[in-house]
């Protein structure tokens, strides 16, 4: 898209809302992509990338070496895709000159010859058994993987293991490990001899407790007696890791912040302690935040104060070294020898998929999220808030004002505010360029993207706030937050809108139901009866709100109390509901009890489902119709004139 540019110099009065943006919710989809792991294979560089346009499909390609040209490696129409967990991810790799992936379709295991050929099936059909987070073990002529079986006969739930699976085509997939309600990131020691996994079990999810296990690999394959390395119930493991001369390294939370560790001589010692983050919450398989140059060198990335860096951990010295890079956002590092992968971003760059090269220090962008090519004068620049919030404490975010270089607002008048409240709740804002939040500010919003307490980056505390406060803390975060900037002279205290994905759903409404803060919002897939959503979810979910709220049933009076659907009473404002119907994490029925309550009770309210769709919307027009369907909804309710010409969504109870 080229840039758009004012035809006068002296910019348009015009009402917050109306503005005429060159960011169109067409523009975004068509020309974005969603970037996912790399992989290094040989000399040859890998990338995911989810496609809006094709349906979603998540395709992989190979960088060609020049520029950002890449060629395709999957074929149409396989999608890379796992539901292990629901959310998935580590559905892929390469290894070997063979390219190895979970279809969607059918959650079968194939394989592709890089060099060009089909697909081929590894695993059994016929079966309702998912795989995730591959590794090869090449000795032995097979891929090590998480499996969770669905449908296994008297099991009250899905059952996970660790597996090997055979590359010979016979579809043999053998158990090595289970008794666990979970595993995550089995990985083989550099010499094939010994295994490292993760395990962790109800109640806990993998951020509130891991254990780290390994065990001896004979050479016919099977495993030996497992030995726990170190986690528990109250230490939270991530990423173990080999280094290139045998040592076990990874991630602990063990002082309040996750940082890196390693086993050597039968002791664990720590290589540099930092109130920092160089860990993450394990929601979907294969993240990473760190790697090995060499046996003396590790890369690796952390955070502090919501903003990301890249540095160098001198292995032998102890000595940190960070990298001069132009990134606050940087995630998936993969480290190949003298170059390192990840992607970045920052407040006016979006997201792309970077290599460094050591020897040089000099980085190079191999592709871009998105293709958009925007003068910086409709860019709004965030600015990190702390604010004071319930019980004395602070809480954080980043604050987003309108910005659009036509334009300007009548002298006197405030923007209007959408507070954007992130997922998780075990989860944390992003400062890399977002057009979702610009569509917004280009247009005259405020965007307050909040991390309310509960939210990862700044450590095992203020992550644990939200434990038996689910429905409290962060109900009280964002009030106090939009009331923050109201008091400043900031926002229009009179048009705050809140909205949320997920489990940020559930806080919008929530805030609503339970606060009279806010005059409109909007739930993308969220929680309106926490007892549904404790009876109905996914296994790895279906113990998570016994720490966020408490056991059920024997607290049920908390949950109903906290249910936005049984506080229908108290909610007084407009609210606008967007659903998956193919929705497994939250089902439809969630939105649908709410929808049609708020209806009976007269306020205004309008729903809109997408077919096809399950927990987040992947399809380009869904995605569209989505963000203009929100802003059309806000523009009804507050009584401005949208710029643009956007597809009517129905409103009961909203008078004409």
């Amino acid at each position: 898209m080229a840039e758009h540019r004012s035809t006068s110099d002296a910019p348009t009065i015009a009402p917050y809302g109306s503005w005429k943006s060159p960011i169109s919710s067409q523009s975004i989809v068509s020309g974005t992509v969603g970037l996912g792991s790399a992989c290094v294979d040989g000399a040859e560089l890998y990338w995911s990338e989810a496609r809006p346009s094709e349906g979603g499909r998540t395709a992989i390609v190979r960088w060609t070496g020049e520029g950002d040209a890449t060629e395709e490696l999957l074929p149409m129409p396989y999608n890379a895709r796992t539901r292990v967990h629901e959310y998935g991810g580590g559905a892929w790799c390469v290894a070997e000159g063979w390219l190895y992936f979970v279809h969607d379709a059918d959650q079968r295991l194939y394989r592709l010859p890089t060099a060009g050929g089909d697909p081929q099936p590894m695993t059994p059909a016929g079966q309702d058994w998912r795989y995730a987070d591959f590794e090869l073990d090449r000795d032995r002529d097979r891929l090590i993987a998480v499996r969770e079986r669905h449908g296994v006969p008297d099991a009250p739930e899905a059952m996970n293991d660790l597996v090997a699976i055979a590359l010979d085509g016979s579809h043999t997939v053998t158990e090595l490990q289970g008794g666990h309600d979970f595993f995550a990131t089995p990985r083989l020691s550099p010499d094939g001899q010994t295994l490292a996994w993760l395990t962790w079990d109800h109640p806990n999810l993998p951020w509130d407790g891991t254990e780290l296990w390994t065990a001896p690999v004979a050479a016919d394959g099977t495993v030996g007696t497992a030995r726990r390395v170190a986690g528990g119930p109250d230490e939270s493991i991530f990423q173990p890791s080999w280094s290139p001369d045998g040592v076990l390294y990874f991630v602990s939370d063990r002082t309040g912040w996750w940082n890196l560790y390693r086993e050597k001589d039968g002791a664990i010692e720590p290589l540099y302690p930092l109130d920092a983050e160089f860990g993450l919450p394990q929601w979907v398989f294969g993240m990473s935040t760190y790697g090995f140059a060499s046996a003396t060198r590790l890369i690796c990335a952390y955070t502090q104060e919501g903003v990301w860096s890249l540095a160098e951990l001198n292995l032998t010295s102890g000595r940190l070294s960070r990298f001069d890079l132009p990134y606050t956002a940087i995630e998936g590092v993969t480290v190949a020898g003298d170059r390192v992968l990840f992607k970045g971003g920052s407040a006016l760059q979006p997201t792309a998929l970077v290599q460094l090269a050591l020897a040089e220090k000099d980085h190079s962008v191999l592709k871009y999220s998105s293709v958009l090519d925007l003068d910086r004068g409709y860019l709004s620049e965030p600015k990190s808030i702390e604010f004071p919030t319930g019980n004395g404490k602070t809480a954080f975010g980043l604050l987003y004002l309108p910005q659009n270089r036509d334009y300007q607002a009548p002298e006197g008048e405030k923007p209007p505010l959408k507070v954007k409240i992130h997922g998780g709740p075990t989860a944390q804002t992003s400062s890399s360029l977002n057009l979702s939040i610009q569509y917004w500010t280009s247009r005259g919003f405020a965007v307050f993207d909040i991390n309310y307490g509960g939210s990862t980056g700044y450590g095992r505390e203020y992550r644990q706030r939200l434990d038996g406060n689910w429905g409290v803390v962060d109900v009280d975060d964002c009030a106090h937050g939009a009331q923050y900037l109201v008091d400043r002279g900031l926002v229009d205290g009179d048009r705050l809108t809140i909205a949320g994905g997920s489990a940020g759903g559930y806080t919008t409404l929530a805030v609503l139901a339970f606060r009279d803060t806010f005059k409109a919002g909007a739930s993308y897939y969220g929680v309106s009866e926490l007892e549904a959503l404790a009876r109905d979810t996914h296994k790895f979910e279906s113990r998570y709100l016994d720490r966020l709220i408490g056991p059920y049933p024997e607290r049920r009076d908390i949950y109903v109390a906290r249910s936005p659907l049984t506080a229908v009473d108290q909610l007084s404002c407009p609210v606008i509901f967007f659903q998956g119907l193919e929705d497994k994490i939250v089902p439809p029925n969630q939105a649908e009890m709410m929808v049609e309550a708020l209806r009976k009770k007269g306020i205004p309210v309008a729903y809109v489902p997408f077919a096809g769709e399950q927990h987040g919307f992947r399809q380009a027009a869904n995605v569209k119709r989505s963000l203009d369907g929100e802003f059309y909804f806000y523009a009804r309710v507050f009584g401005f004139a949208p710029a643009d010409e956007i597809e009517p969504i129905a409103i009961d109870n909203l008078a004409s």
